[in-house]
């Protein structure tokens, strides 16, 4: 009787060992995810010193078209514009724009390639360069 008790004990040490170490990888592995989803926020993220949403939204559209997007949907209301870019590959972007605090606007792309998640922070980079060279030039006026 005492060599069962013993045997399950053992047993019983034996799965609450191995329990805790799934637990510690996949709370490792939670960790590291959300650390790649937070990076990843940050390089589609922008913010702009303006609040004027509508005005915003046109020069993302523009600066869209200019790097070779057609636009496909874009709605003042929810603050979205989307577009694709098919000059050899079929590249998708998503822009939304939302109001951060009382003074400024942020503007978050989201690009795919063949419906796979954009997390090279080039295409990214690029579209930021041209939105804020435009976002400058709309503001002062300069066409």
């Amino acid at each position: 009787m005492k060599r069962i008790q013993l045997l399950l004990l053992i047993i019983s040490g034996l799965l609450l060992f191995t329990l805790m170490a799934c637990l510690g990888s996949s709370k490792t592995q939670l960790l590291k995810t959300q650390a790649s989803q937070v990076k990843l926020r940050s390089i589609q993220t922008r913010a702009f010193d303006t609040t004027n949403k509508n005005l915003t939204l046109r020069t993302v559209i523009a600066t869209m078209q200019d790097l070779g997007f057609v636009v496909d949907k874009a709605d003042e209301t929810l603050g979205l514009v989307s577009g694709t870019k098919l000059s050899g590959y079929r590249l998708k972007m998503t822009v939304t724009v939302r109001p951060r605090g009382h003074k400024q606007l942020l503007v978050r792309a989201n690009a795919q390639y063949n419906m796979e998640a954009i997390e090279d922070p080039g295409p990214y980079h690029d579209f930021f360069i041209a939105l804020e060279k435009a976002m400058f030039l709309t503001a002062h006026n300069v066409d």
